[in-house]
């Protein structure tokens, strides 16, 4: 193998980066400080939402877990999210006490089937959980509408949404909160990393302060030149900030955040036009009113037409140099889920479906053309026979 390994969901950093960070380093302030405040500044400013509601994390975990406990979830309680997501969705909702309640997904779009959440809502369903997938955004316009008819909570889960909007409005701002993710794979990163959005400020507050041990005051403000003052414990908090570190990171990723997204989404369209005639199923075609957010670029491999299943395709990209992701095998699907709440992996047939046939090619932000072409032409070959 001549040409370098494509590495499925590589970081895309420059000397920029690294310069913040040294600068980070050489000031002496690596935890919460005013690099994460000036990241959330710049994110409020790049979406166009109010900075005041907006809480930098550790990691979109985070995100997911603080707006569950300020909706006041807990013990007892179920929250409906769909099966076709990483796991972090449902341990969030585990680590309030609440149970996690799969509803099917759309076979098309692969979000949440929004006709099917009303049989799922019981006396105990206190929050919808809905998964923007690959960028492709869930109906919040149906998932609002039935929340409202039960007095749910919704907390949006954006890992993979950081441009999506649907007639011009940010995901992540329909819900009660949005949780964005800012790992190593994702549109921009922190490394690790995560932001939560809230429509009612006090939530915010709420969240800053429960982010950091429920103090509060955080380090910055206890430590910097304006001189010490005295914190009190408000409430029990967790460990969930985001440090400087992190943010130095961020701040430059956010300002290549429009860039980024028109590289990946001219991969997007290259792979939907080559792969056209094969036999495969490509994404769906974006409807009217949506902007994608290119996260990912998934295609079903049904062995029958293909001649060989989606775990022998990535193992012949592998052999090629190029690697591939699966997203997801879903919840139900996982031993611990299993044996916890007795899920099967048919409860939900459509996910199952789209489990066992889904695999994600590269869409990086720093994927070359030349890679581009390699990627597109592997997958030819290999499906070729």
């Amino acid at each position: 193998m001549s040409d370098p390994y494509i590495v499925f969901g590589a970081p895309y950093l420059n000397e920029e980066e690294i310069a913040e960070v040294i600068d980070s380093l050489k000031s002496g302030w690596l935890g919460t400080g005013p690099k994460v405040r000036q990241f959330e500044q710049e994110f409020s400013l790049a979406l166009n939402l109010n900075a005041e509601s907006l809480v930098a994390v550790s990691s979109c975990t985070a995100a997911l877990h603080l707006s569950l406990i300020t909706s006041e979830i807990g013990p007892g309680d179920e929250v409906i999210t769909s099966p076709l997501t990483f796991a972090a969705t449902a341990n969030a909702i585990i680590y309030t006490g609440a149970t996690p309640v799969l509803v099917d997904i759309d076979p098309t779009a692969h979000t949440i089937d929004c006709d099917l959440i009303e049989r799922a809502i019981t006396s105990r369903t206190r929050a919808i959980v809905p998964i923007h997938f690959a960028g492709y955004p869930c109906d919040m316009g149906k998932i609002l509408q039935i929340a409202q008819r039960y007095g749910l909570s919704v907390i949006e889960d954006c890992a993979h949404a950081l441009e999506t909007q649907m007639n011009g409005q940010q995901a992540g701002s329909f819900g009660d909160y949005g949780c964005f993710s800012f790992y190593a794979t994702k549109a921009i990163t922190t490394g690790e990393g995560g932001i939560v959005y809230c429509q009612d400020p006090s939530h915010a507050r709420k969240i800053k302060t429960m982010s950091l041990q429920g103090m509060s005051l955080d380090a910055w403000q206890r430590f910097s030149s304006s001189g010490y003052k005295h914190y009190q414990v408000t409430e029990l908090g967790f460990k969930y900030n985001m440090m400087d570190l992190q943010a130095a990171i961020g701040l430059h990723q956010l300002r290549k955040m429009q860039s980024f997204y028109e590289r990946r989404a001219a991969i997007w369209r290259h792979y939907q036009l080559a792969f056209a005639k094969l036999p495969i199923a490509r994404p769906t075609e974006i409807q009217p009113g949506v902007k994608h957010g290119y996260h990912l670029y998934t295609i079903q491999v049904d062995s029958e037409r293909c001649g060989i299943n989606r775990d022998q395709l990535i193992e012949k990209l592998h052999l090629k140099g190029i690697g591939a992701g699966v997203h997801y095998l879903p919840l139900n699907h996982h031993r611990y889920y299993q044996e916890k709440f007795g899920w099967k992996p048919d409860d939900t047939p459509v996910a199952m479906a789209v489990g066992k046939t889904t695999l994600s090619l590269p869409l990086n932000n720093g994927l070359k053309q030349t890679d581009l072409e390699r990627v597109t032409e592997a997958v030819i070959e290999c499906l070729a026979g």
